[in-house]
């Protein structure tokens, strides 16, 4: 199973199409949607976790490139700044991939990294804004 993280841009003539639905229908990937602003008649956005096998993964790339989708590997540079930190925990009950839990017994927030794919809710959700999420464009696909 292949899988990456990917950011497509869907120019307003496609916006309204079910094109992420024909990835699962006609390609059988899978895909987790982190991130979406999407309107009819506008530029869409979307950052989401696509997966499949390596053949059909590529044939669902070159179809969003076929609709005019733009599609591009999105690297994430996620950071909790430490100092700024006061372990409330409330990211944790946010966290969609268990990125954030709590380490019992001492009550301390954990961060892994590895979990985490950069869907921006624990930034929304910090008081001390001790949670950083920039996302780099690694390569065009």
């Amino acid at each position: 199973m292949y899988s990456k993280m990917l950011r497509l841009s869907f120019p307003t003539s496609i916006a309204d199409k079910p094109i992420v639905y024909s990835l699962v229908r006609q390609y059988d990937l899978t895909f987790n949607i982190f991130q979406a602003t999407i309107s009819p008649g506008k530029e869409g956005r979307m950052v989401m976790e696509l997966a499949g096998h390596r053949k059909n993964f590529n044939l669902g790339l070159k179809y969003l490139k076929k609709m005019g989708v733009k599609v591009e590997s999105v690297g994430q540079d996620v950071r909790r700044n430490e100092e700024v930190c006061y372990q409330c925990g409330l990211c944790t009950a946010i966290c969609p991939t268990g990125a954030m839990s709590i380490q019992y017994p001492d009550m301390t927030v954990i961060f892994d990294v590895d979990k985490c794919s950069a869907c921006e809710m624990c930034v929304a959700v910090c008081p001390p804004r001790a949670m950083q999420v920039t996302f780099n464009k690694r390569d065009a696909l």
